[in-house]
Formats: structure tokens, C-alpha cells, sequence
């Protein structure tokens, strides 16, 4: 399993509703919770590895050594609630961090890996890497969310930072 870099074109495509929840999801799911953990990223989308389809993970409780992986497939956003910035970085775009405005409160309803839906509260980083990972879904990067001047200031630091590839396999 590989995570696509910023310029692979699976990244900026729409991903599709997950329709069946199998072993097979559940095989990928594991493969990507694997990949995200060795290379210490808080949350990995499904088309970050290639597979336009609606679902993702987070883990944001690892940074204080509790770790406690959330799966969330065909994910809807139900509620908004204040703001908050916070310094992002992407592993589709490594070395590259810029601050984001972001919802500070989320309401979120997704299906778990045994089909059942849910609805959950996020706040502080966990509504924070949810946006991120959810924008993956829609086609949108965090560099999307950023001024004019500053996407003109990341293109030019690109040119000189990005990898010979549009993937890596750490």
C-alpha cells in the first residue's frame, strides 16, 4: 500500500459511497491503520492509497500514547460550531505545513466497520484531523484552504520540495 502524493490525480477526484461493508474493507482498513501508524500521521484517507471511495481513519489520541483508532465510512458532516486554527500537515504533501481555519465542533454520522451508523461530537483536534480527512473525500486539500498568496507561496515551495514520485511506500 502506497500514499499517493499531491499531483497523483486520484487525490482531487470525488470519492464515491462505499456500498458494501465485507472482510475486504475490513483488510484495507487494517493495511491503512498499519501504514498510518509507521509513518506517524493522525488520520489517512482512502484515496491518499488510491481507493476514491467514502471512508477514513483518525487517530488522534496516539499523540498522547493512547492510541484508539476511529473508523468512519460514508462519513456526513450533521453540525458546525465555532472556529479554531490550527498548523496542518498532509501526507499526501510531506514537509508542507500551513495554518487552517477549521470548524471548531462537529456533529458527524458514519457507518462502523459492522455496518452500523453512529453519530459522534468531535472537538478540538479530533474535529480538526475529521475536516481534514473528510475534504480528502470531496477532492480538497488543506492547501485549498488557503489564501491566494499563500497557494502561490506553497506552488513555488513545491517546485523545489516535491518528491521524484507521485506515491511513496515508507
Amino acid at each position: 500500500m502506497k500514499i499517493l502524493i499531491y499531483g497523483h490525480p486520484i487525490l482531487r477526484e470525488k470519492s464515491k459511497p462505499v456500498e458494501e461493508i465485507n472482510g475486504k474493507l475490513k483488510e484495507t482498513i487494517e493495511q491503512m491503520a498499519e501504514l498510518m501508524y509507521k509513518v506517524k500521521g493522525l488520520g489517512l484517507a482512502a484515496n491518499q492509497v488510491g481507493i476514491p471511495k467514502r471512508f477514513f481513519i483518525l487517530d488522534v489520541a496516539q499523540k498522547e500514547g493512547n492510541p484508539e483508532l476511529l473508523v468512519f465510512i460514508n462519513p456526513e458532516i450533521l453540525e458546525t460550531q465555532g472556529e479554531v486554527s490550527y498548523e496542518e500537515g498532509c501526507l499526501s504533501i510531506p514537509g508542507y505545513y500551513a495554518k487552517i481555519d477549521r470548524y471548531a465542533h462537529l456533529l458527524v454520522r458514519a457507518y462502523d466497520l459492522k455496518g452500523k451508523s453512529f453519530e459522534r461530537e468531535l472537538s478540538g483536534l479530533a474535529a480538526i484531523a475529521f475536516q481534514h480527512e473528510y475534504d480528502h473525500l470531496e477532492g480538497i486539500l488543506f492547501i485549498d484552504r488557503l489564501s491566494l498568496l499563500k497557494q502561490n507561496l506553497f506552488k513555488r515551495w513545491w517546485k523545489k520540495n516535491k518528491p521524484k514520485e507521485l506515491f511513496y511506500n515508507p
